[in-house]
């Protein structure tokens, strides 16, 4: 089988439902089952597109299944899994996913909540690292084992406390999904894990095309070497002693000649000058029934809505202040949103909760991102989910999944088994 030589292809994920549906229709599930752990593998690239609201999960699978019977064990439903599974332990914990929800292999203050210049600016020396960096900066994405092996090194290498990392990635991915990307990272650093995910030379050989291949360098030495450095407090520099010094030298030339620096994407908290975001106008929804399109529901409204409901786009200030973007993202959204409205206001909660009181009726699609809880008056759809909805807690991915499979369990909106 041919491959490309680059890890992911680098075109833009145009913010529409075609081009959402497109995407949808090239996915070939065997190939994924087969290749999804290689950089060049076939992955959907799906991801932006549902944390937007473009796409919902029962719609994929249904969409999918319509092609080819897609048992619930397929590799792609359980990978989807994964993402309900955050969506669950958000609901479960609040913002305390947002803290270690156990103690890793080192105390939390261990470690250092400022991201080092080489790794911001994609200058480690360690072509593995250096590459992923890039590619998230150029494209907002990055396939799943680049952001493990990133992940891995920032912060059992390094030493930067998970949440700074997670915080760093969310920034830039366009798929930038709170729970996925933060309990993700939690995963990698042992807090909601029972050890840490490390990773070495060998993998990133096994799984990356030749220009990620990192001989020489600190990651290129055993996993018992590795799992010590975890456990150590004193952070790795970048040029450690590795295992295989007869190819150091040739491995540090080729990527000094191969890795620039590069400069980190501003983030903004703020839509950026020239999107066509205003200021709540209670006037325009006066005696109206509106419908909010925000950041994670950009998909239509629903067909039963009133006829002369009012669409209005809504970014709140609190959620972006706290969780900037950068500009390639608020470009993504704002572009969705424009699509289905020429009213984008982005304001604290209050300001718009107030300016929307004036309105026969709001409603919109709950999320937990999006959060509008001063307006009284706001009825919230359920977003779709592929599996039913688990009340008690659970306390690890195997446990919920074998709740969600078991039949008592299946939901309407679930794939044939």
């Amino acid at each position: 089988m041919n491959q490309p030589t680059q890890p992911a292809d680098t075109d833009h994920f145009p913010p529409t439902p075609a081009a959402a549906l497109e995407r949808l229709a090239a996915v070939e599930l065997d190939r994924y089952a087969r290749t999804r752990n290689s950089l060049t593998g076939a992955v959907s690239r799906l991801s932006p597109y549902v944390t937007h609201g473009f796409l919902t999960l029962p719609e994929i699978v249904h969409t999918l299944s319509a092609r080819k019977p897609l048992d619930v064990r397929h590799k792609f439903v359980y990978e989807l899994g994964w993402r309900e599974y955050a969506r669950h332990l958000w609901d479960v914990h609040g913002d305390g996913i947002f803290r270690s929800l156990h103690p890793g292999v080192l105390p939390d203050g261990h470690y250092v909540h400022d991201l080092p210049a080489d790794l911001r600016e994609a200058r480690t020396g360690i072509p593995a690292i250096d590459l992923a960096v890039r590619m998230l900066y150029e494209t907002g994405y990055l396939h799943n084992h680049a952001r493990m092996w990133l992940a891995s090194y920032v912060v059992h290498l390094r030493k930067v406390s998970w949440r700074t990392g997670a915080d760093w990635m969310v920034a830039h991915l366009l798929d930038g999904d709170l729970a996925s990307n933060h309990l993700s990272w939690q995963w990698i650093a042992a807090t909601a894990s029972t050890k840490p995910y490390l990773f070495n030379a060998d993998n990133v050989a096994r799984y990356a095309p030749p220009a990620w291949h990192s001989p020489g360098t600190v990651i290129d030495t055993t996993y018992e070497a590795l799992d010590a450095i975890a456990r150590s407090a004193d952070p790795t520099p970048a040029h450690a002693p590795t295992r295989s010094h007869a190819s150091a030298a040739s491995a540090l030339a080729r990527g000094a000649a191969a890795v620039r620096a590069i400069a980190e994407p501003p983030t903004h908290g703020a839509p950026p000058p020239g999107l066509g975001i205003l200021a709540p106008d209670a006037a325009l929804v006066t005696g109206r029934d509106v419908w909010l399109v925000h950041p994670w529901a950009l998909r239509a409204p629903p067909a039963d809505l009133p006829a002369d409901t009012l669409l209005v786009g809504v970014f709140i200030a609190e959620f972006h202040r706290q969780w900037p973007w950068s500009v390639a993202r608020w470009n993504f959204a704002v572009s969705g949103m424009r699509a289905q409205t020429p009213h984008r206001w982005y304001a604290d909660a209050a300001s718009i909760a107030a300016a929307l009181r004036a309105a026969r009726s709001v409603s919109t699609v709950a999320d937990p991102h999006f959060a509008l809880h001063s307006l009284d008056t706001l009825r919230t759809h359920p977003a779709p989910r592929l599996f039913a909805e688990i009340a008690a807690p659970c306390r690890s991915f195997s446990e919920w999944w074998t709740r969600v499979t078991a039949p008592a369990a299946q939901n309407p909106t679930a794939p044939p088994r």
